[in-house]
């Protein structure tokens, strides 16, 4: 879980940007070209006024035209090695920039992908989504550009600085005087400005959250008429961020504008004395001009630092929120890590107990006791939160009993990296999850090594390859949006040929066929038959169909086994699973 308090906290500084750097290490070579460039630009830059300073103490006579005509070709070579470096830096720091972002954000969306449930139990979606969209642009564009022009600035202003020292000690005595003038309130306001940039970005975050909410579930909106409530919401929602805001646009302009008028009311001052000191022949008209132009850099230096502070600042909340995301450590420790389990088939669960993470005071699994022979089919029946999708869960090893064991082929789930304990197994969902893509893609997601005619292979042992090949495109059709396109009966077959092609020893079946329709559970249960065969198999049952077929069932009740058998057993003992059979099945 992320604490906000302490994002916060964190976010006082732009130190966190520092945090980038792994990312930045294997484009060193491009980083110390854009340094080079930079120091170039910076260089040609402030080489400018001395060629002033001597052009106006020259004098523009014909005698000297000689001499001025040097000094303009020298200014043009100046000009020419200033637009050539300032080019090559924005090339390389745009490129570094956007190779920079692309990295993050792979690397946090992988990481968020290998998190347990429990993350996502206390993590919003929209909350991820924004930290990979909102927060990974603010930082492109202050590595691509603002980190760029503040170093460039830092430069113009360090070398603004010494070149006034050499050409006038006294009047750059004055300005450095002036300068905790400008530079108090830059603090001041800077720090409003960082805690503002920081709420702007949870606000942003919050109305990411409420659209992925409402949109993922836009069918039951329309259906209840709640339209105008979630439109309400939402614009609650913005209005907020936008409040938010303005306050931090608010206050940066005026840090800004207070900047600005500090440093060049400052400047005007120094100059004016300047020009006294002309008037009485202690400095030459020359020296004025290059102090003018060493002052106007380094005013310029300043109120641009002063705008990309902010921008720094904001771009260290961003960074500090993603890397709290690759700081998520996974909830599922390997203890005394081996290759994989077994994948003979055979399951057993030792004195299992369980309490979710989310509810440590609520057992929903009591002293489970239970061996699945290899190649068995076993049902698991029960009420409502009697346990039966959490045995699935720890199988899978989404969680990690607190106490007892999960082996699978005599070997302990907690010593197995969770994918390996994963490919032994082939899960057919209550709900099959169709991913905007083609139906080949879609089956293929099984095995990603697979070839077209295995998936077409695997499409028709599940009764799919006839309504696939149906479609406008067969099966290269692009099946819509969560398979908008598709019945549930298809979807279910297109999510039995994924478990088909995966070919895994262990198949879960989670109530495949409780939301069909008759026909389709006819053509959903032959294709179940051709999956399960010679496979070990758990089902959470809901049909009786299933249940009769099962070699055995396991009935579940307050997370406890109460009882085991076949179906005609099961029936004579006229305890809970009879009473069950008779209220779902009525034939019992």
């Amino acid at each position: 879980m992320i604490d906000s308090s302490e994002k916060t906290k964190k976010a006082k500084t732009i130190w966190p940007l520092f945090q980038l750097w792994p990312f930045l290490r294997p484009y060193r070579s491009r980083i110390v070209a854009a340094s080079i460039a930079l120091i170039a630009a910076a260089a040609a830059t402030l080489t400018l006024p001395v060629a002033f300073r001597y052009m106006i103490d020259l004098g523009f006579s014909r005698n000297n035209a000689e001499q001025i005509d040097r000094y303009f070709l020298a200014l043009f070579a100046v000009a020419l090695i200033l637009a050539a470096a300032t080019a090559l830096r924005y090339y390389l720091v745009s490129w570094i920039g956007e190779r920079l972002v692309a990295d993050v954000r792979s690397k946090v969306y992988s990481h968020v992908l290998r998190q347990s449930p429990v993350f996502f139990e206390s993590t919003r979606i929209g909350e991820v989504l924004s930290r990979l969209t909102t927060d990974t642009t603010l930082i492109q564009s202050v590595i691509g550009s603002s980190v760029s022009i503040a170093l460039r600035n830092t430069l113009l202003l360090i070398g603004g600085l010494t070149m006034l020292l050499i050409t006038s000690l006294k009047l750059s005595s004055m300005i450095l005087l002036l300068i905790p003038v400008v530079m108090v309130p830059l603090i001041i306001f800077g720090r409003r400005v960082r805690k503002l940039s920081r709420d702007s970005q949870d606000r942003i975050a919050d109305s990411s959250a409420v659209a992925q909410e409402v949109l993922n579930a836009v069918a039951t909106v329309q259906a209840f008429g709640q339209q105008q409530h979630e439109t309400d919401r939402f614009d609650a929602s913005v209005t907020d961020s936008f409040t938010t805001a303005l306050r931090r646009i608010t206050n940066r302009a005026a840090l800004t504008a207070m900047v600005i008028m500090l440093v060049f009311g400052a400047v005007v001052l120094v100059l004016w004395i300047g020009a006294h000191a002309v008037l009485e022949g202690r400095m030459t008209a020359g020296e004025l001009g290059q102090f003018l132009l060493y002052a106007v850099f380094t005013a310029g230096a300043v109120g641009a630092l002063s705008e990309s502070w902010g921008e720094l600042q904001r771009a260290a909340g961003a960074t500090e929120r993603l890397t709290e995301l690759l700081a998520v450590e996974s909830q599922l420790p390997v203890e005394q890590p081996m290759a994989k389990p077994g994948a003979d088939g055979n399951i057993q669960f030792s004195g299992l107990s369980f309490s979710y993470p989310s509810r440590p005071g609520v057992p929903v699994l009591k002293n489970i006791n239970l061996n699945i022979r290899q190649g068995e089919t076993v049902a698991l029946v029960g009420p409502s939160g009697a346990g039966k999708t959490t045995i699935f869960q720890l199988l899978l090893r989404f969680y990690d009993p607190q106490q007892g064991a999960v082996e699978v082929g005599s070997v302990d789930l907690k010593h197995c990296e969770p994918d390996a304990v994963r490919e032994q197994f082939a899960l057919v969902p209550q709900e099959a999850v169709i991913f905007a893509d083609s139906a080949m893609e879609n089956i293929r997601y099984g095995r990603a090594a697979a070839s077209d005619a295995e998936v077409i292979d695997a499409a028709q042992h599940a009764a799919a390859a006839d309504f696939l090949r149906a479609q406008p495109e067969g099966f290269n059709t692009f099946l819509g949006e969560r398979g908008v396109r598709l019945s549930g009966g298809q979807k279910q077959r297109i999510a039995i040929a994924r478990a088909m092609l995966k070919d895994a020893p262990v198949v879960l079946l989670d109530e495949a066929t409780s939301a069909l329709d008759a026909e389709s559970e006819q053509l959903v249960q032959q294709a179940l038959e051709e999956l399960t065969e010679n496979r070990t198999t758990l089902v959470i049952a809901h049909r009786l169909a299933t249940v009769r077929e099962a070699d055995r069932i396991v009935v579940l009740d307050g997370g406890k086994i109460v009882a085991e058998g076949t179906h005609e057993e099961l029936m004579q003992q006229q305890g809970l699973y009879a009473r069950l059979a008779k209220l779902q099945f009525r034939d019992g």
